[in-house]
């Protein structure tokens, strides 16, 4: 069952969570950073994207990077931008987009549950984005950024948080630039931090990463190290632990995550649509945009043209966890054989685009001669993520989009 604990955290003031808090540090790079934390010495940017603080030569893996990082992450606790709690808590962080907002209980998540795979993981790491977010931890000796985790839904938790939320004003409660609205209650009754506690170790059997995987491998790699290091080590410590926000999983809509490529492999358009053919349906044509209604069903913006496609009944396996999923279909039967696309994690002639920027972003993409053809897919089930994660498998990346994205800087979980 899983651990997750109420944690001492280091937060802002009311007055600057809107401010401080920022975007998690990969959603961006080091220009963008700089733009977002233009004019706002109190932005989590400081420490998160300390690289911002240099000329753009500077290496943002470098020592003086992460040393910035530190040396701006203690000035911020010396000017009050962030102060600590007296006691462990659990929080409640919610989000509000289109008019629906989702219920996350933040925790203190047990690096022992990744390592004996109660917190599961869908998708692949690269060791050297672990490494990155390692060095800065350790520098730190903090989790600067929560991990977005989901879980199946529990009632008794759900009732707790609904209970909190009526009655209860918010400690934050801000829309961001983007327009998706923040909301954030500090859980500072004993008697229910504890029942919190005991019904996530009674009722949740497993976790699983929604959003952070790099950031979570970390946090257990941390943990590893620290406990190899310490000889009086009692696994109480707080490096035993990492911050993570946990929503139920019926709250959670996943988005889809969509294809460009650079060019056709050197055919024709036509040509190319013969060969699509061969295991799809080509089931109408339009110039306005076609989007996807249900699995199995994908749309292709070609030559100005948005096209309807659905999958031949022998190109996909509803039995297999990986075989199901549109992108396996997408890959095995489009990208590898007519495009000679192998290899989605290195292939430069491919790119993703979350689906959050709408359909209209991949006909601009094609249009404007920066790429070929673009592919839409219907986005993945909460029910397919999970259960790909219960079997044992991975994804191919880049498939799930979730959104909003977690602020970074509501609470911190120091290590």
């Amino acid at each position: 069952m899983a651990i997750i604990k109420p944690f001492k955290g280091l937060r802002p003031p009311k007055e600057l969570a809107k401010t401080l808090a920022c975007l998690p540090y990969d959603v961006m790079n080091s220009q963008e950073a700089k733009k977002m934390a233009e004019g706002k010495p109190e932005s989590l940017l400081q420490i998160t994207r300390a690289e911002i603080c240099f000329d753009d030569s500077i290496d943002s893996h470098s020592d003086t990077v992460y040393n910035r990082s530190v040396a701006n992450f203690n000035d911020f606790q010396k000017k009050g931008y962030l102060t600590d709690d007296k006691d462990p808590h659990y929080y409640i962080y919610a989000q509000t987009m289109n008019g629906k907002t989702q219920y996350g209980i933040v925790g203190a998540a047990a690096c022992a549950d990744y390592e004996n795979g109660i917190i599961k993981k869908h998708e692949l790491t690269r060791p050297d984005k672990e490494e990155d977010r390692k060095v800065l931890t350790n520098y730190l000796n903090a989790n600067i950024e929560p991990v977005f985790f989901t879980y199946r839904a529990v009632p008794e938790i759900d009732k707790i948080v609904s209970n909190i939320v009526l009655n209860k004003a918010p400690e934050y409660d801000f829309t961001a630039e983007d327009g998706f609205g923040h909301h954030f209650w500090v859980i500072d009754n004993a008697e229910i931090n504890k029942e919190l506690e005991n019904l996530f170790q009674n009722k949740v059997p497993f976790t699983y990463v929604a959003d952070g995987h790099h950031r979570t491998a970390a946090a257990a790699g941390i943990g590893a190290d620290r406990t190899k290091a310490n000889p009086n080590h009692t696994g109480n410590e707080s490096y035993n632990y990492f911050m993570a926000v946990h929503f139920p999983d019926n709250q959670l809509q996943i988005i889809d995550y969509n294809r460009v490529v650079k060019d056709l492999n050197g055919l024709s358009t036509a040509a190319f649509l013969d060969k699509i053919k061969n295991s799809f349906k080509i089931t109408s044509e339009s110039t306005s945009i076609i989007k996807p209604s249900k699995l199995h069903d994908f749309s292709m913006y070609l030559d100005g043209k948005w096209y309807a496609l659905t999958a031949n009944s022998d190109t996909f396996d509803d039995n297999s966890p990986i075989g199901s999923l549109d992108v396996s279909v997408l890959s095995k039967h489009i990208l590898e054989p007519i495009l000679d696309i192998k290899d989605l994690r290195t292939d430069t002639r491919i790119e993703f685009v979350g689906g959050i920027r709408g359909l209209g972003e991949l006909s601009k993409r094609v249009d404007n001669g920066e790429m070929a053809v673009a592919f839409a897919l219907f986005p993945v089930s909460m029910h397919q993520l999970m259960h790909i994660a219960d079997t044992g498998n991975i994804m191919p990346p880049k498939v799930t989009w979730f959104e909003p994205k977690l602020r970074s800087g509501l609470v911190i979980h120091k290590i």
